[in-house]
């Protein structure tokens, strides 16, 4: 299983690409392939506000249907309208095409480094 170690992650499974003052944020390959196939993507709205640990989306799955965690605080600045249209790429390609939102960060949550992501999902 895929743990990119330029990323860090939360142990609700998102992983986040610190850019700065900008992040970008998406799920694992792990949290994919625990849910199955995702068929739905609901997400915030560019510049609603999002805080650290808190639901801030849903994704729907053939199996179930889970709430997407924000792995920071701050201001959504962008949304992959690509894969709220075509939610297979959350599967298919969840550390690229499957991005899911950025965000324009004031704090960050607890976040894990790839090794530490690792063992937590036993890899």
């Amino acid at each position: 299983m895929s743990v990119p170690e330029n990323l860090q992650y939360t142990e609700e499974h998102e992983w986040v690409e610190d850019n700065g003052e900008q992040v970008r944020v998406g799920i694992t390959e792990h949290a994919a392939e625990a849910l199955g196939d995702i068929v739905f993507v609901q997400l915030p709205e560019v510049g609603e506000q999002v805080e650290a640990g808190q639901a801030c989306g849903e994704l729907e799955s053939t199996k179930s249907v889970s709430d997407l965690f924000s792995p920071v605080t701050g201001e959504v600045t962008a949304i992959n309208q690509d894969a709220v249209d075509d939610p297979a790429l959350l599967n298919s390609d969840p550390y690229g095409k499957g991005w899911l939102l950025e965000v324009r960060v004031t704090s960050k949550g607890k976040l894990l480094s790839a090794q530490e992501y690792s063992e937590l999902i036993g890899d």
